[in-house]
């Protein structure tokens, strides 16, 4: 699958704040490579990518002595080198990392935002990771560098509303998914982007094919069950297969493939209370779940976002009929399996 990105254009106005806090922390004309980094972050202006004096191609090439020139120059500024990660070649793509490091070298705070995208460096780092164009091994180093100087990976693109790790997840990276989660999961995993139907990372994933990304969301607690605006989970915005033409079988295998991944994923959604009666206190629990179709040690659903495993069915001291018991997968109050003293799951 080909995955393109529409023509740049400029983003959506910035609101008050943030465009007195620009005026506040102008953007230096000329910086140098050891230039000290500001404490805030600024909108970089648009500008067109250096290139060498009758030079044969288009596009920037890091490998090419006289690129390495410019690229290298104190002078060639921070727009410029933005205006070079934007070339959509694996020339320029491949070296990802080498380029994001001259720009932090001259003094770009690492949220700043390229003023034609509306894109940070990590923005820039995760779409780098796209096989075939870009190198994952490049976009690690670079991220993971960009997340030790504190990058927000919450923060979005204007013009897509897509944050790092929708990118991570649209491109395909599943290294870039590990790298992004590790010190930001509750925070992000679940977070939506409404250019996808307000759907998730896993959403993005499951829409766009990307089964490293999807394996690696889920591993690291995405939500199967979460709805899009459609009310559709990550299930059933995968391609259908049998829509794919006969020179896509690799595509259906893998559409196929993720489907089941996904539909597996989704715990058990029951709700309880319409089918357990109050006076069935003398009915013992295990009899009660296999009625329901239910066993200990199930995934559940519970109010239509919270997930967890069933770990207690039956009567209870506090109150008369049958009771159930899940361990949330994101505790919330004691989640240790006991009411009133007494404990009915460890």
């Amino acid at each position: 699958m080909t995955k393109t990105d529409p023509a740049p254009m400029a983003p959506p106005p910035r609101g008050e704040e943030e465009e007195e806090e620009e005026e506040d922390e102008p953007v230096p004309e000329a910086p140098s490579p050891t230039q000290e980094r500001r404490q805030k972050p600024v909108v970089h202006p648009s500008a067109p990518a250096p290139l060498p004096k009758d030079y044969a191609f288009t596009f920037f090439d890091p490998n090419d002595p006289a690129c390495q020139e410019i690229l290298f120059d104190p002078k060639t500024t921070i727009p410029e080198l933005f205006a070079i990660v934007r070339q959509w070649v694996p020339q320029v793509q491949h070296k990802i990392d080498v380029i994001g490091n001259e720009i932090l070298r001259r003094g770009c705070h690492v949220n700043d935002r390229d003023g034609l995208t509306d894109m940070t460096l990590l923005h820039y780092a995760c779409k780098a990771g796209a096989h075939g164009v870009g190198d994952p091994a490049a976009a690690v180093r670079l991220s993971q560098q960009l997340l030790a100087l504190g990058a927000d990976v919450t923060l979005r693109s204007r013009w897509t509303n897509m944050n790092a790790l929708h990118y991570a997840a649209y491109f395909d990276v599943p290294d870039l998914v590990r790298v992004l989660l590790k010190g930001a999961r509750p925070r992000v995993v679940n977070s939506t982007c409404s250019d996808f139907n307000h759907g998730s990372a896993l959403h993005i994933a499951a829409s766009n094919l990307c089964l490293g990304a999807a394996k690696c969301l889920l591993e690291h607690g995405a939500n199967p069950a979460l709805r899009n605006r459609k009310g559709q989970v990550p299930a059933e915005v995968v391609p259908d297969p049998m829509d794919m033409s006969l020179d896509k079988a690799e595509a259906a295998l893998v559409a196929k493939e993720l489907r089941t991944l996904l539909e597996e994923a989704v715990p058990l959604s029951c709700t309880l209370p319409k089918v357990t009666l109050p006076n069935y206190d003398n009915v013992p629990g295990n009899l009660m779940l296999s009625a329901l179709g239910l066993r200990l040690g199930d995934r559940v659903l519970l109010d239509g976002q919270k997930t967890g495993t069933l770990r207690f069915c039956g009567t209870t001291e506090f109150a008369s009929g049958q009771w159930v018991g899940v361990e949330l997968d994101e505790p919330e109050g004691k989640n240790d399996g006991s009411v009133g003293g007494v404990r009915y799951f460890i």
